[in-house]
């Protein structure tokens, strides 16, 4: 028998999601859980501190959070999930994904920029007082995955452009490999921020939600329908989410449609030297702008995409194209996260190849190390790298991505990729 677990990064991403899924369980009477990443605490203001707008009070975010809370345990009983079959995490709205890149091992914990502090906050949480660690967020999904045993998980869209999003895939990739269920879960990974998607906005329950252009050749993608009676339950089920709904509501609604959308890359198989140089990742830059964008931003907007990845030799190389030439002041990252069964991912090397204009840097978190351990070739508008094998410290498998940015403001990003060495 199925047994559905539902991880969401923030309270109404369960519905925006999965909302038609959690009620076709519960109608089938199937063991359900759902799992939220953080409380939802700083996402009133995360678009403003991109900005640098002046921060609001600490006591104030962290009672967003319990308000979200609320609001996840309402819309919940609309879908039919008891509130024991909930759980949430407390780990930092707006957070998660720096502590993907910089807080693991030896590195201090996170410290939340809204709420100032080191460790979950909550009483409520699953478990009080965890430090704002990427290990900890893997602990607490290995416990989650070894104690309900799901069968299958709908969870965030590795390409997806919400950090919290990005970073709770990732997580739970590393989560099931350290558990040793990737082969015995299905993972439905379901797309909610993805610069001008979804289309059309606002409430259109007649018509299918179809992936982003950029993405519909890249993988393939299933669908469950729902009917009329749970659209409309759906729909009350977002709509309980009170404080996101008020903000927000046609965007919200673009997402309470005919069906609900999941697709993944599945993992690249690479053998040493052979010519596999065709990503099955093309073309995942989109060419429209999100209005939301500034003018400098749309200036400087630089797309990011794949070319190709390769293991040759003791090397794995990576190749990466730009829409066009960095400008100044904005940098590309490369990430090379290697994960070996012999090392806890915590202490295993995580690599940020950071590009400047004319200059490049290595980073393992944020320490500096000697820009020769790699090698890096650039033309006008692509780059490739060449990362040793011993630098990740002797992976099997591989998590790699690429960003564009202007300072702080996220421009583009090229989705993560699962990389399996092939002995």
């Amino acid at each position: 028998m199925d047994r559905v677990l539902v991880l969401a990064p923030h309270p109404d991403d369960e519905v925006l999601g999965a909302g038609g899924v959690i009620q076709q369980a519960v109608a089938l009477k199937i063991p359900i859980k759902v799992v939220f990443l953080t409380y939802g605490d700083s996402n009133q203001w995360s678009f403003l501190l991109y900005r640098m707008h002046p921060v609001v009070f600490p006591a104030a975010v962290e009672n967003m959070g319990l308000v979200r809370h609320d609001e996840a345990i309402n819309a919940s009983r609309l879908l039919g999930v008891d509130g024991q079959n909930l759980i949430f995490l407390g780990y930092p709205d707006f957070g998660t994904l720096n502590m993907w890149y910089y807080h693991w091992g030896q590195r201090p914990p996170y410290r939340s920029i809204m709420t100032r502090v080191t460790a979950v906050p909550y009483k409520g949480a699953y478990r009080p007082g965890a430090p704002y660690k990427g290990e900890e967020i893997v602990q607490d999904l290995r416990s989650i995955l070894k104690d309900f045993k799901p069968t299958k998980i709908f969870v965030s869209h590795p390409a997806d452009h919400n950090g919290d999003h990005l970073a709770l895939y990732l997580y739970l990739r590393v989560a099931l490999w350290d558990e040793g269920m990737s082969n015995d879960v299905k993972l439905y990974p379901y797309l909610i921020h993805y610069l001008t998607w979804p289309k059309p906005k606002g409430f259109h329950p007649e018509k299918d939600l179809m992936p982003p252009e950029a993405l519909a050749g890249g993988e393939l993608w299933q669908q469950f329908h729902l009917s009329a009676l749970q659209i409309e339950t759906k729909k009350k089920a977002l709509q309980a989410h009170k404080s996101q709904f008020f903000s927000s509501p046609k965007y919200l609604l673009s997402f309470v449609k005919f069906n609900e959308l999941f697709g993944d890359f599945p993992p690249l198989k690479l053998h040493m030297n052979e010519d596999t140089s065709n990503l099955t990742l093309q073309n995942t830059t989109t060419t429209e702008l999100p209005d939301e964008l500034n003018d400098r931003e749309r200036s400087a907007f630089v797309g990011v995409d794949w070319k190709y990845v390769r293991w040759q030799g003791d090397n794995l190389i990576v190749s990466i194209q730009f829409s066009r030439p960095l400008a100044e002041d904005v940098e590309a990252s490369i990430y090379f996260f290697g994960y070996s069964s012999k090392t806890p991912f915590g202490l295993m090397p995580k690599i940020n190849v950071r590009l400047g204009v004319l200059s490049y840097s290595v980073y393992d978190q944020n320490k500096r190390l000697d820009q020769g351990l790699v090698q890096v070739i650039r033309n006008i508008r692509d780059v490739t790298i060449s990362v040793p094998l011993k630098v990740l410290g002797y992976p099997e498998k591989i998590l790699t991505s690429a960003r564009t940015s202007l300072g702080n403001f996220p421009l583009d990003n090229a989705s993560w990729v699962v990389v399996e060495l092939q002995q």
